[in-house]
């Protein structure tokens, strides 16, 4: 499991797996937590890249969000994969 330190956000935290391209687990912690359970329900089954394209930029209180937060954590998942 990938864990994601988020910054800027109310969640301190992404865990993730990714595999074949696909999110296969995604938990995040703390947050809003009816809308951070949801949010990592709907993208489990979901092709990572295009996960990554559709939450990337969503701004919540500040320039960030804990979407926006969830496709930097899989672009640290690819970056870390790809070493």
């Amino acid at each position: 499991m990938f864990e994601y330190k988020t910054h800027g956000t109310c969640s301190t935290q992404i865990d993730l797996e990714i595999e074949d391209g696909v999110i296969t687990a995604c938990t995040i912690h703390n947050g809003c937590r009816g809308n951070t359970a949801g949010l990592a329900k709907m993208v489990v089954g979901r092709k990572a890249d295009d996960v990554k394209e559709l939450l990337r930029g969503i701004p919540c209180r500040g320039a960030t969000s804990c979407p926006d937060q969830l496709a930097r954590a899989i672009d640290a998942y690819e970056q870390q994969e790809a070493k």
